[in-house]
């Protein structure tokens, strides 16, 4: 598949009407997708072992979204495969007092992937310049400094993301950030369902709806956001998110193209290594 007209090109600027939320890709229907996505979850897991084994690289996914988008949905079918071990998911919700009295990017940081690992953030950092934007009486809660309270806020944070995420691609972390792009007619859909529907009832929140009044809003955080956030080390895709499983397939397929562009491979043996293997094969060949 090509992923590459979903990538948002670096320091562009971005007008997510460009993008459609229906779009299928190379796919006529489900079924084909769901194949590929099968394919894709197996190799996975085999690239994910490599990874785990050599011990030098992370990879860090990052899903944005408006609610009712698929987070949940694409992190549970294209991680199906992955060994529980070597992945690590972290949902950030509404900060915490102790996490109000650090810096807007230290809870993120702090769950950060070991080496070796895949690691997905289900929302993020970006919440700050997202739900906090729309929202600025949020930032009264932050103790922000004077001088940091002024209209270059916002600048300042695309600045410290950006040399952060760059800090951490030289250390070994890779990182892809994904937007789930849903339409509001979607979304509408989507949130009637699970009224309507006892087993999801628990999915839903009347704030859900609130937040549907600032859509304009959010759409322009969004767009601000990925222009000076995507980046050649940390790029952001807009992945369509009103069909599922065209969102799920596209999603595993970058994953898939990116892994395979680390050039991992399982670790080589020292001489030295290699005559213990020798050895502790004899010996246990000679066990009576």
């Amino acid at each position: 598949m090509k992923t590459e007209k979903y990538r948002v090109p670096a320091g562009k600027k971005v007008s997510l009407k460009d993008y459609d939320t229906r779009d299928t890709g190379p796919y006529a229907n489900k079924d084909d997708a769901a194949e590929d996505l099968r394919s894709d979850v197996e190799r996975m897991a085999e690239l994910q072992n490599i990874l785990y084994a050599q011990n030098t690289r992370a990879l860090l996914l990052i899903f944005q979204a408006m609610d009712a988008a698929g987070k949940d949905s694409v992190i549970k079918h294209v991680m199906s495969g992955v060994n529980p071990q070597g992945c690590q998911v972290f949902s950030f919700k509404t900060p915490s007092a102790e996490e109000l009295d650090h810096d807007f990017l230290w809870r993120c940081l702090k769950a950060l992937p070991e080496r070796g690992r895949i690691g997905i953030f289900n929302r993020s950092y970006y919440e700050e310049v997202l739900v906090v934007r729309v929202h600025p009486e949020f930032l009264l809660r932050q103790g922000l400094p004077e001088s940091e309270k002024g209209k270059t806020l916002w600048d300042h944070r695309y600045e410290d993301i950006n040399a952060v995420e760059r800090y951490l691609e030289r250390n070994g972390i890779t990182i892809l950030k994904f937007f789930l792009h849903v339409s509001a007619k979607e979304q509408k859909e989507r949130f009637l369902e699970r009224i309507e529907n006892p087993e999801k009832n628990w999915k839903f929140s009347i704030n859900d709806v609130n937040e549907r009044g600032y859509w304009k809003e959010y759409m322009d955080a969004y767009e601000e956001m990925l222009e000076h956030t995507s980046t050649a080390w940390a790029p952001w895709y807009v992945i369509p998110a009103d069909r599922k499983w065209f969102t799920r397939a596209l999603v595993a397929d970058i994953i898939i193209k990116t892994l395979e562009s680390m050039n991992l491979r399982y670790p080589e043996l020292s001489d030295a290594q290699k005559q213990d293997l020798v050895k502790a094969k004899d010996q246990l060949q000679n066990e009576s």
